[in-house]
């Protein structure tokens, strides 16, 4: 598939998941996870399938993502991985019909070696009784902090009740905040841990934040796509609200958009996202369902429409450009409200965002307030606890310098004290 060199992420956690340790790995999306615990989980089914083909394989590795984007991403990305290996994988996740939960129901009985799931969709088939979890080996949590930021921490505990007791967990996680460290204690025995300090947005990407009222913000993203002749440019909204009226007024403004909330159905997300790949749309207005991780190549400009309040946010959603070897351009768009939340992103990034004023034809712009950002704008992140994610993983070349490492060892306990 063209990788050569791994990531930091990949380079720390292979070594651990093939030792079988339980890890937790501390990481932002984009740095390759998810070829960092599909791989070493492939490499171990593939030697325990040796020699024998199922008929029926028995689920052996479950992964539980947040997100329906993910879930098919990850899902593809463990089609490509396995191609030339005995290894079976599955996606389930909602947003489907009746039919479709057949389907899933059918696929589960014939039995799957790896299956990757949503939370609430995993339970519904679990609570119906015919899911066989008897020879489960290995669960993955993946994206940990967003599943217990969108409420599914007691879906989580359930389907982990279903659970062997003896078996591999891995627990990966943008940000560890103290629910989330609860929750690693509770599932996971004598883990190794891998911390990965959050990246800064990528050099390539050139940053600039305009100060407007919120009235004017439509009129300047009018402006900005007309002097830009962008190909193709992501829209970042706070809510489906403002999402969804913004879709509506760009395209009253003869500019083809689509949108991507957590209110549309499965199949019209797919096709948003195709038509906006393809060039049919050439604007992309989305929640932060699309923030993390949802790799689409050659994408020129990203605009928040609202500053995000938690900063971590914000470098995930400028991350969607200048990817690979590309370079990109990311806009904020900042009322006077916003500003000590883009005070906070700046502390989080270390480096001052140019201020730059609208255009006067526009509007005026109000100045920026220094004084908002010794109020409070510094810390880490904002308020948490919007329920909207995506997530990316694969590789991204160059494994850069070593992210600490620590934990309590490779000791394992005896198998009967397993969780």
């Amino acid at each position: 598939m063209g990788f050569t060199t791994p990531t930091p992420i990949q380079e720390q956690a292979i070594p651990i998941i093939l030792s079988k340790s339980d890890l937790i790995g501390c990481a932002q999306t984009g740095t390759g996870k998810t070829a960092a615990f599909l791989l070493p989980l492939l490499h171990l089914l593939t030697e325990a399938n040796a020699g024998t083909e199922e008929e029926n394989p028995k689920i052996k590795a479950l992964v539980l993502v947040p997100t329906r984007e993910l879930a098919g991403q990850i899902d593809q990305a463990m089609e490509g991985f396995s191609y030339f290996t005995p290894v079976s994988n599955l996606a389930i996740y909602g947003g489907g019909d009746g039919a479709g939960f057949e389907r899933e129901k059918m696929a589960l009985t014939r039995g799957s070696d790896v299956v990757v799931a949503t939370p609430g969709k995993m339970l519904q088939h679990l609570r119906m009784g015919y899911v066989d979890f008897s020879q489960l080996q290995f669960l993955i949590l993946d994206e940990a902090d967003r599943m217990l930021d969108m409420g599914f921490v007691e879906d989580i505990r359930q389907i982990i009740s279903h659970c062997p007791k003896e078996r591999q967990t891995l627990f990966f996680s943008a940000t560890m905040p103290p629910k989330i460290r609860e929750l690693a204690k509770e599932i996971l025995v004598e883990p190794e841990e891998i911390n990965i300090a959050i990246s800064k947005p990528s050099e390539k990407i050139t940053q600039a934040a305009f100060s407007v009222p919120t009235g004017l913000k439509v009129e300047l993203i009018k402006y900005l796509l007309s002097v830009k002749s962008v190909p193709n440019c992501i829209i970042f909204c706070s809510t489906k609200k403002s999402t969804k009226d913004l879709e509506r007024e760009l395209n009253s403004l003869d500019i083809k958009a689509t949108a991507m909330h957590s209110d549309l159905e499965q199949v019209d997300r797919e096709k948003a996202l195709l038509q906006f790949k393809s060039g049919e749309y050439t604007v992309l207005v989305a929640t932060d369902i699309m923030a993390r991780g949802i790799d689409i190549k050659g994408v020129a400009l990203v605009i928040n429409f609202e500053v995000p309040r938690d900063a971590e946010d914000y470098v995930h959603r400028i991350g969607r450009t200048a990817r690979a070897d590309s370079r990109g351009v990311a806009f904020t768009l900042v009322a006077p409200d916003e500003q000590r939340d883009l005070f906070k992103i700046e502390s989080l990034i270390e480096m001052e965002i140019q201020k730059v004023a609208i255009p006067p034809e526009i509007g005026d712009s109000p100045p920026f307030d220094e004084g908002s950002r010794r109020r409070g704008g510094g810390g880490r992140g904002g308020s948490r606890g919007r329920g909207h994610n995506g997530r990316g993983g694969g590789n991204r070349g160059g494994g850069g310098g070593r992210g600490g490492r620590s934990g309590s060892g490779r000791g394992r306990k005896p198998a009967g004290n397993r969780r």
